[in-house]
């Protein structure tokens, strides 16, 4: 207000008051600074609609989830972007959010409880055409939204084979979650959906492997104690046989002439 001081005007009001400029510029001044300090900031690089509490932040070149969005957030949207990971924790403070939509970013990893904290009046997460080739139910948490995951090269094992049973799955897009990749190749360019159903089960399979790969390291260790064995008890007879061969090189002992003449005389 000091610097308006020199505008010491007066307007007059229709009952014959006067008002002083000065104190009615303070006075807007005030309520401007009070008013932006109420109203919710939106994030850079983002549009905010505040009547539906909508975040706007599409097409925008983001490259990770922003700062600053504003906690009464219900609908965020962050779909086509640069956006490569989801930190721990980021959307822990959206306590109202229904609608994360997540798509046609660059999404290799989740941290681990990414999306635990997601409140449960989320209704829809949209993860689709991402890079996600490997995802656990730890990283959702209970999640109970309509899932999307489709369109991203998914290594199918038992992990995500245990998540998808955790899931909500939107069922329009589930047949779209195909395996790039498994631990059986035969596996590759199929739904997960269709393998599942028609009785694959990845975690019997990695078990399996498992058995298979702990009965080779038995074996393996097994052949290494009989070859330590077999290489002890030879090394044993080739000392055995120095010692006896050392043994018979000595000369014997030759006997003195007392020792005969007494024996002579004894008989």
């Amino acid at each position: 207000c000091n610097l308006i001081r020199p505008l010491r005007l007066s307007l007059q009001l229709g009952t014959g008051e006067k008002l002083d400029l000065y104190s009615w510029l303070c006075m807007s001044l005030l309520f401007s600074t009070l008013w932006g300090q109420a109203t919710p900031q939106c994030p850079d690089s983002c549009h905010c609609a505040w009547e539906t509490a909508t975040v706007l932040c599409s097409d925008a070149g983001l490259r990770e989830i922003p700062e600053g969005i504003p906690p009464e957030t219900i609908s965020l949207h962050l779909e086509r972007n640069y956006i490569r990971n989801i930190p721990e924790s980021t959307f822990s403070h959206l306590v109202h959010l229904r609608d994360l939509y997540l798509s046609h970013n660059r999404i290799d990893s989740l941290s681990s409880g990414a999306l635990r904290h997601l409140g449960p009046d989320l209704r829809l997460l949209d993860l689709s055409h991402n890079q996600l080739r490997q995802a656990s139910r730890e990283e959702f948490g209970s999640t109970r939204a309509k899932t999307r995951l489709y369109h991203n090269p998914w290594h199918c094992d038992c992990t995500l084979q245990e998540l998808m049973e955790t899931l909500n799955l939107e069922p329009e897009t589930v047949n779209g979650i195909i395996c790039e990749s498994s631990v059986r190749g035969e596996h590759a360019g199929q739904p997960l959906v269709k393998l599942l159903d028609s009785g694959v089960n990845f975690c019997s399979l990695q078990r399996k492997t498992t058995d298979v790969a702990m009965l080779v390291t038995m074996f393996v260790w097994f052949f290494m104690v009989i070859v330590y064995v077999v290489y002890y008890v030879r090394q044993n007879q080739a000392e055995a046989r120095r010692h006896l061969e050392y043994l018979k090189s000595l000369p014997s002992p030759r006997k003195t002439p007392t020792e005969t003449d007494t024996l002579s005389t004894g008989f």
